[in-house]
Parts: C-alpha cells; structure tokens; sequence
C-alpha cells in the first residue's frame, strides 16, 4: 500500500512542473548528496538517496524525515558511517529538527550548525569526532538535546544555557578545565561529564586554586646624582680602648677548636647511623626512592622479618638488596595498591606490588595466604614468585607481562589510525579469563569470592602475533586479607548487588564481575557508575540488539550471531538474583560452544 502511494505522488509530482519548481528545494538535495559521496557506510546511500528527497511530508531517502517539502530529521545511527563530515554540509537544511549520528565510526571536527535555528536534538555518542566543541552551539535557540559522549573531543566546554536544553552529555573524552557555572550545565549530574581529561567544577571534584601572582617590589630610589660631602675625619682614638694583640689570639684559638669538636661529634654520628643502616639492610635504590621500604634480612626481630620464599624454582633467585638496588618503574596504582616493575640485575624482570590497607594484618595470617595463592599454578594465571612482610610492608612478587591489560587494549587511543581488537581476539581473550576462574574456584572452594577484584584492568594480555592474544589474571585471592567491609569496597566485587545489599557474597560474585567483562568486550564502553547491564537488558528487550556491539567490531558482520550469544551469556551472568546465574564451569561451556 505504501508503494502505491509512493508511486501515485511520484506521478502526480511528474505532471506537476510548476509545482516541483515552487516546492523543490535542490539546495537541500545538494546538502545531502555531499554527505553521501564523502561517506561509507554499510547501506548502499548510493542507491537509496535518488530523486528529491522529499515529496509533500514523504521521503524516499533512508534517514530522511520531511515536512512540506523540506527535511526535518537526518536519522543516520549505527549504519557504520565512516571518514569527516563535509564541512557546512548542514548549513542549506534550515528547518533541521533532528540531527542523529549515533553509533558510528565518523571522525573529523564535529559538523557546522551555523543558523540552524530550528534543531532540537543533536546526537553524536559513539564516534571518533575530535577536536573542541564548536562556541556556536550554545547559540541554537531552540536546543534540547546534545548528546557527544564516548568521543575524542579535546578543548573546554561551551558555556551553554539555554533554558530548552535537558539532556546533555559530554562523559568519555578528553575534556578538560572548569565546567561553566551557568544554571543550564550545573543542573546536570555527574554522569554528564565522568571521564574526561581533566574536567573540574561541579558537579566533579573543586578545580585547583591558582598560587597567587607574585608581587613585585617598587624599584627603589634613584641614587642621588650629586654625591653628599665626606664625612669629617675624626681625630684618633686613644690606643688603649684597642683589644690586646693576646685576646685575639685566644678567641681564633677557641674558635677552631670548637668547630673541630662539632665536626669530629658529626663524623662519629655518621659513621654509627651508617653502620646501623648497613645492619638493618636499608640502603635504597633510585628505583624506590619514592618511599623508604624498611626492609631487614638481618634484624633479629620476627616481626620485621621474613625469608624469601620462591615458587618457582626456574626463576632466577635474588634477595632483597637485589630487589632494592634493582631500577623500577610504576605500571599501575590501583584500589589495593602500587605495582612496579624491576629490572634486576640478573637479568631477570618482575612485577612487585607493594599491597596497602593490611597494616592490621598478623605474619602468620599474611604469610598463609600467600603461601596458598603461590602455590597455585595455571597458564591463564599470573603466578605470583615471591613475597615480603613486615609491618610497614606488604610486598607481593609477580612474574612480568610485557604487553597491558585488556582495559588498554579496548579502551585506549581509540580513534585514527589504532589497531582494533578484532572480535577473534576478544572471544580468546573471554575464554581463557573463564578458564582462569573455573581453576580459581575449584582450588579456593573456601574462600567466599576467590577472584573478588574481577575487572578488565585486571587482565594481562600476552602477544603472541597480529590479534593473537592470550591472557592470564591478576590480583586474585585478597579479599580474606581485607581488614573490613570498608576496605571491600575497593574491590571490583562491591559492583555486585548482593554486595550493594549487604546479602551473603560467593563464587556467584566473582561470575557477576565476569558478565561485566563480558558486556565490556561486546559493547567496547567503560562500566562506571551506571549498570552497563541494565542498559543491555534494556537495548535487547526493545530489539535494536545490534546496537549495542562496539562500533570496532560492527563491520566482522558474520560474527554478529556469536557475539549476540556471548551477550546473552554476559545477562545470565548478571542476574540480580545470585541463585540464577550459572556456575563458572557451565559459563565456560557455553563459551567453549562458541568458540
């Protein structure tokens, strides 16, 4: 029916020439025409955007709304849209209501919307646009909606305040500076601006107060030019007021000695703090000179002390003097602390975490632990080497891997010129994190929440080739070293609802953490505050399922299929209910399947 309508107002519109004249606005066609022969995208826009857009309130155009003649809307979301935006393209559709590009791969400066005075929506989210936000956005009258999330946009914000605008978004780029105070921007939440660059203002933390200005001292004087008249001599004093000759050599006397006294008390303080200090094994390297690791071999207190114990005895063994003087570089501050890596000087490289908040701990619990998590070997775990205790110190000992973490390789230079981790390398990934666990969990069955600091950062990856990837875990097996509830929080676990409800945690915990690495990998966004979950659930029960792939995995079309199961695993895994999840063992199956 609607094609007969199509064909019954194309034939009125072909006998009908004065009218297409009157009603025909080929500027606008032009408009477009620029958009379509600039721009990929996975719909053929050659094929589609011929003839006038617009015939009365109809278009032919696929993505084009018309109104009396004249397009309104530009609908143009997910159909994988690549390369810049023709410059002003926009600037000929006057009556532009609704400007969507949602979910594609378009790069560039974000377009011109020069005296469009009619726009109300302009969404952005999910592209590659770079560069600042144009100034003359916050002149469109008539703006309700600007949605710019997760691109690459540099530069400050806009002071916008118009009083339409409701729903704004500028999280995930590369912002920076104060957030304007105008009414319109202090009145969105802190969602609204969450990962950026360098964003401050509310609602994020207070920006820096500025040192003040130095001030400057007002030149002095200019010196006289006529010099005033000498001072008259006075006559000689009497000799007899003069020191005796003897007193001075007394007082240069006195006062050599005395400096010699201080000096040789000095040298003898140094050279006993020195001695104690080669005693107590607590000389530093420039690798750790960012804080003073008490660290003793020789003392005689049990507190303070502990042997080094080493798992693997293919690894190259060293003390504690080799692991001072070794030269290290921080990787990575993290919830439970600051991870290093140290070149030693055999040669050999590891990975030292120095672990925070276990300032309550006993020797005898810390030592336990990790004796039981050193014993724990698999490939698709990190193995830990070594460790060190001391009241002051927690050092933890891994094996080094070279290549980052799965959070650097989604998440980070995305834009131009970056190599995609394709869906191949994601789903190896995801299968060898599954298998870690089900190893987890099978050799920690007491511990309540084995993993319990489950999350993509905690994901070393290993090349091996082009998009060859294997992967191996970190940071596993802490949360019974915690001293409290408090200190849980910081783990990748407090995500879960049992534990935002203060319901009994279990392995189930550690499978909840996984759906979000999961979801993570599919849709290629950051987890935050917000349930990346619900945002799935909610994107699959309104059937635009396809929309939520990452745009870097949108074009591998034959493995849309497999990445809609793994979604639907990644669901089951995030059941609010614990009891419904599946266990990790049945979570690998499924995965294994697809694979």
């Amino acid at each position: 029916m609607k094609f007969l309508v199509y064909i019954i107002l194309a034939a009125l519109f072909s006998f009908t020439a004065p009218i297409q004249l009157f009603e025909y606005y080929p500027q606008e066609r032009d408009s477009l025409l620029q958009l379509r022969n600039s721009m990929s995208s996975s719909l053929n826009l050659h094929a589609n955007w011929t003839g006038p857009p617009c015939i009365g309130n109809l278009s032919r155009w696929v993505g084009v709304v018309c109104s009396d003649w004249h397009v309104t809307h530009l609908l143009l979301q997910g159909i994988h849209l690549s390369a810049s935006l023709p410059p002003a393209f926009l600037l000929n559709i006057t009556f532009l209501n609704k400007l969507t590009f949602t979910n594609n791969s378009i790069s560039g400066p974000l377009p011109n919307l020069t005296n469009l005075l009619h726009l109300e929506s302009v969404l952005l989210s999910y592209n590659r646009f770079s560069g600042s936000i144009p100034p003359h956005y916050i002149e469109l009258p008539n703006l309700k909606q600007l949605e710019l999330q997760q691109n690459y946009l540099q530069g400050h914000i806009p002071p916008f305040d118009q009083h339409t605008l409701t729903d704004f978004n500028v999280s995930f780029n590369y912002l920076e500076g104060s957030i304007p105070e105008t009414n319109v921007l202090q009145s969105f939440s802190r969602s609204s601006y969450d990962h950026n660059l360098d964003l401050c203002g509310f609602p994020l933390q207070l920006c820096p107060v500025p040192p003040p200005a130095p001030t400057i001292a007002p030149p002095p004087p200019p010196a006289p030019t006529i010099a005033p008249p000498p001072p008259p001599i006075s006559p000689p004093r009497n000799r007899k007021n003069k020191f005796p000759i003897w007193s001075i050599v007394l007082i240069t006397v006195a006062a050599a000695t005395v400096t010699f006294l201080l000096a040789f008390i000095g040298f003898c303080c140094y050279k006993k703090a020195h001695r104690k200090e080669a005693e107590s094994g607590e000389t530093l390297s420039a690798g750790w000179k960012d804080k003073k690791l008490p660290l003793s071999q020789r003392t005689e207190d049990p507190e303070r002390r502990v042997e080094l114990e080493f798992f693997d005895r293919n690894i190259p063994v060293f003390d504690l003097d080799d692991l001072l003087r070794a030269s290290a570089q921080m990787l990575a501050k993290g919830k439970l602390g600051t991870t290093y890596k140290a070149n030693l000087e055999c040669n050999a490289v590891v990975a030292v975490k120095r672990v925070d908040n276990m300032d309550c701990l006993s020797r005898k619990e810390f030592i336990q632990q990790m004796q039981l998590l050193g014993k724990l070997r698999h490939e698709t775990l990190l193995p830990i080497i070594s460790f060190y205790f001391s009241k002051e110190e927690k050092l933890v000992i891994y094996e080094f891997v070279p290549n980052g973490t799965l959070f650097e390789l989604l998440h980070d230079n995305r834009g131009v010129g970056r190599i995609a981790l394709n869906w191949g390398a994601r789903l190896s990934i995801i299968k060898d994190v599954a298998t870690a666990l089900v190893f987890l969990h099978q050799s920690l069955p007491r511990h309540k929440v084995p993993h319990a600091n489950l999350k993509s950062s905690n994901v070393l990856i290993h090349q091996n080739g082009p998009q060859s990837y294997r992967s191996k875990l970190t940071d596993y097996g802490f949360f019974p070293l915690l001293p409290s509830k408090k200190f849980s929080q910081k783990l990748a676990m407090s995500r879960s609802p049992e534990f935002c409800q203060g319901k009994k945690l279990t392995h189930k915990t550690d499978v909840y953490c996984f759906g979000i690495i999961l979801l993570e990998v599919i849709t290629g966004r950051i987890p935050d505050d917000d349930d990346l979950s619900d945002w799935v659930k909610n994107a699959v029960d309104n059937d635009w399922s396809t929309d939520i792939l990452d745009v870097e995995i949108m074009a591998a079309r034959e493995g849309h299929d497999d990445m809609l199961k793994l979604t639907e695993i990644a669901l089951l895994c995030t059941e609010d209910t614990p009891e419904k999840r599946p266990k990790m063992a049945q979570v690998l199956t499924m995965i294994q399947e697809i694979v």
